[in-house]
């Protein structure tokens, strides 16, 4: 990158043509989002230590 900024663009093959928004240079750094990655587990495991279900605080607060 020549300006260094950062930009989120999503790109959905990795022939796709991206530039920076700031300057307009072709040579960018690309990133993976995490949630991008594939694994091995067939479904996500969403429950803590003590078993509890719960997105935010392990259901502590009722929310699972």
């Amino acid at each position: 990158m020549e300006c260094e900024s950062h930009f989120d663009e999503l790109v959905r093959s990795s022939d796709q043509a991206v530039t920076c928004p700031e300057c307009g240079a072709a040579k960018v750094l690309k990133q993976l989002s995490s949630f991008a990655v594939h694994g091995a587990a067939t479904k996500p495991a969403f429950s803590g230590p003590s078993g509890a279900g719960g997105g935010c605080c392990g259901g502590s607060c009722g929310c699972g």
